[in-house]
């Protein structure tokens, strides 16, 4: 992770774990922290200039092509946790977020996870390079 990072580059976000979040023993399911990174990933796309209507706009979309996570302890129903995004690496067609969500009350780390993106012109499922000025922006705009 570089410091140099433009700060529209990072995202830090809350959420707080509900009913349908848990399983019978109100602890978090592995899949709901997908969910959460979704949350954070597409809320740092959007910071960095790929809102719903450039999408729209462009047909182009940030795939999701590779994710690693690892469980590190378990959240439970209630829990207030923060999921912090940065975008850590980029070459071409695809770029690396990493994330981390953390329960920020008695400083647990949850999960890690980092994800492999590439933009794809859709429908026709064409890889697109990076915006020349990449990580500064995402947004596509002539």
């Amino acid at each position: 992770m570089s410091d140099s990072l433009p700060p529209n580059c990072r995202i830090s976000t809350d959420v707080r774990v509900m009913y349908f979040d848990t399983d019978a023993g109100g602890v978090v399911h592995n899949i709901v922290y997908l969910r959460f990174i979704e949350t954070a990933r597409t809320l740092l796309a959007i910071q960095m200039g790929m809102d719903f209507e450039e999408i729209r706009r462009t047909g182009i979309h940030a795939v999701v092509t590779r994710t690693e996570i690892d469980y590190k302890r378990p959240a439970l129903l209630g829990d207030v946790l923060q999921i912090e995004g940065r975008v850590t690496e980029w070459s071409g067609v695809r770029f690396w977020v990493e994330f981390e969500i953390t329960r920020p009350s008695d400083g647990a780390l949850i999960v890690k996870s980092r994800q492999s993106l590439a933009l794809v012109q859709m429908p026709s499922g064409k890889p697109v390079r990076l915006p020349e000025n990449f990580p500064a922006t995402l947004s596509l705009a002539n």
